[in-house]
């Protein structure tokens, strides 16, 4: 699997982490479930943020929405009370439902008091549009793709590119996908990990700058193709960024809003018709469901010293971008439709499961 460092392409200064991933972040997990069939090109992608029940042992995080030309479920309750209850699932538009049945419906046998003796729960649900490369409308994934990703869910490295939810997915005018990227931080001593997954979807053909300035040209398309350089910019890419690092709401959204500086330095610009969001959560402490003191404690960061996070977060985003498109092999899809690969465009080695 291609990443960008194999093809000499940094992003910033700051270390990774021993894996440059988001399970680098201590108890993160992620798990695909891939769906390739016919025309049907797609899957789920399963964050789960700690191994234990999220409903009871709640965690502070934040989203910021760069633009919300987007199907997303359940942020609204993440922005108000800034926390997250479930795994993440990420999925195509029209599987948002489909996620969210299959989160509730694990959340309920976790927890027989949800409806009951306690209120209902947030599933969070994010997606892109995969429609170019797969058929959409054919409605492939159900609840148990869903479970398949949750159950998949494990530490150490991350398959990268046309996995899970990034099967379909298109950037750049190149083929999409799943990517991630971590850094370290050292704060008062003590080493922390930021780590980012994208689901990378966006970007109009021709705009991708590399790190090293190059940007390099897509093969030549032809003239009804989606991402054709004079098409609008109607791409998404769902970002989601886990630390260790301790921070309350309001500072998980504001490094969560940095994530868009990485997408720019690609050439990104965020298009009316492209659903840029990203979702931000800390492992640092735990929010208990039923907590009985009416005041709690908590350790946060210096907001003196956030400038190093913003970095992280920002290169992150880019290099998690990259690796997404180099991991990902060119790709036929629905009706002809085709992707290239970036790694073939820059002559990396040639993928044993491309077409």
């Amino acid at each position: 699997m291609a990443r960008a460092r194999d093809f000499g392409l940094i992003c910033g200064t700051l270390p990774t982490g021993p894996l440059n991933a988001i399970t680098d972040v201590p108890g993160v997990a992620v798990g695909h479930r891939t769906l390739v069939a016919g025309d049907v090109r797609t899957g789920f992608t399963a964050v789960l943020p700690h191994g234990g029940d999220l409903f009871r042992d709640k965690l502070p995080a934040a989203v910021e929405v760069i633009n919300g030309f987007g199907k997303s479920c359940g942020l609204i309750q993440v922005a108000e009370l800034g926390q997250i209850e479930t795994p993440l699932l990420l999925g195509n538009t029209l599987a948002v439902g489909t996620g969210f049945e299959a989160l509730a419906r694990r959340a309920l046998a976790a927890n027989p008091d949800i409806g009951r003796e306690t209120g209902t729960v947030n599933p969070v649900v994010l997606e892109c549009n995969d429609g170019w490369l797969s058929d959409i409308r054919a409605l492939a994934l159900t609840v148990d793709d869903a479970y398949a990703a949750l159950d998949a869910a494990a530490g150490g490295a991350v398959a990268e590119g046309a996995v899970g939810a990034g099967t379909g997915m298109s950037s750049f005018g190149f083929k999409g996908g799943i990517g991630t990227a971590s850094r370290v931080l050292t704060l008062d001593g003590r080493e922390h990990a930021l780590g980012v997954l994208v689901l990378a979807n966006f970007g109009r053909a021709g705009d991708l700058v590399l790190p090293d300035g190059r940007r390099p040209e897509v093969p030549k398309l032809r003239r009804t193709d989606f991402a054709a350089a004079e098409a609008p910019e109607r791409g998404s890419v769902i970002i989601v960024l886990a630390t260790d690092i301790p921070l309350e709401s309001r500072q998980l959204k504001r490094i969560a809003k940095r994530c868009g500086a990485g997408l720019a330095k690609l050439g990104a610009f965020w298009g009316n018709g492209s659903g840029d969001i990203a979702l931000a959560f800390s492992t640092a402490h735990r929010i208990a469901h039923h907590e009985a003191a009416d005041l709690v404690a908590r350790v946060v960061l210096n907001e003196n010293r956030i400038d190093a996070a913003f970095r992280a977060a920002a290169d992150a985003t880019q290099e998690a971008v990259l690796n997404a498109l180099l991991a990902a092999p060119k790709t036929l899809g629905r009706d002809g439709h085709m992707r290239p690969s970036l790694a073939d465009v820059l002559g990396g080695p040639p993928s044993p499961n491309g077409v």
